[in-house]
Order: structure tokens, then sequence, then C-alpha cells
């Protein structure tokens, strides 16, 4: 299955993720499961700057599916660019999306990928509506 980013959407991150020796396979490049790493870095770091850090006692983003298109190797040394977008905004989940660039080459994306958040209450194992402070992230 290839998922492509949609052309209605809010870009709301960007962050630079370094290519360590230690994310290499042995082909010489990096490893295919630590793209979902990456895509799950710029996740987490984007809610931690908006205050949205999962409270296991009360709410927070939960994952409930997610992909990633290789389009080029990535390989060490080097810096990824990762860009975060979201789209699609319903009552308590929204679809975010991602694509990875390299420092030096900015303009090229290496892969691109997405998951769908939805907002949970944890005690109560249920989703939630996504609270308006996040809403207005959202867009």
């Amino acid at each position: 299955m290839k998922l492509e980013l949609p052309e209605q959407k809010k870009q709301v991150y960007r962050m630079s993720i370094p290519i360590r020796w230690g994310d290499m396979d042995a082909m010489g490049h990096v490893n295919n499961t630590t793209y979902f790493r990456y895509l799950e870095t710029i996740r987490i770091d984007w809610m931690h700057s908006i205050g949205g850090a999962p409270d296991p006692v009360g709410e927070g983003p939960v994952i409930v599916n997610a992909f990633c298109n290789f389009y080029t190797q990535l390989e060490y040394p080097g810096e990824v660019i990762a860009t975060m977008y979201v789209s699609d905004v319903g009552r308590t989940s929204f679809e975010s999306w991602c694509t990875l660039a390299r420092s030096d080459d900015p303009d090229k994306v290496y892969a691109a990928g997405g998951a769908t958040t939805v907002w949970v209450n944890f005690p109560l194992k249920k989703s939630a509506p996504i609270p308006d402070w996040l809403r207005a992230h959202l867009g």
C-alpha cells in the first residue's frame, strides 16, 4: 500500500535529526525501522512543544496506524530535516504527515510517512474529543 500526502495540509513543525552510525544496517543505509523512529521523534517533539505530552492518568495521543514510503536511501553521515503536517481533523482524531529530507539536499524528499492520531482518555481506555487548545494548533 502506498499512501500519498494530501494537498490540503497544515505545516505544524520542523526539526533536525542527526543520522547516527547505529541507524545503519548491514547494507550501509539507514534501516527501515529507523525511519519510523524519525517519524515518532518529530511527532513526540511537536506534542511536547505545544504542551501535549501524554498523561498516563489523563489524556493524550495514541497512534492507531502508521506508514512510510521510502524513495531514496538515507546514509550516514548526515542530518535529516523532518517536516510535520496535519490534516483531516475530526472529533477525536487527526492525520499527521511527515517528509524526510537531508540538510545537504533539502528540496529532495527521501521518505514520507504519516499516522492516524486518536486523542484518548487513558484511564477509560476510550477515545475522547480533541481538546480546544490542541484543535487551535491543528487549525
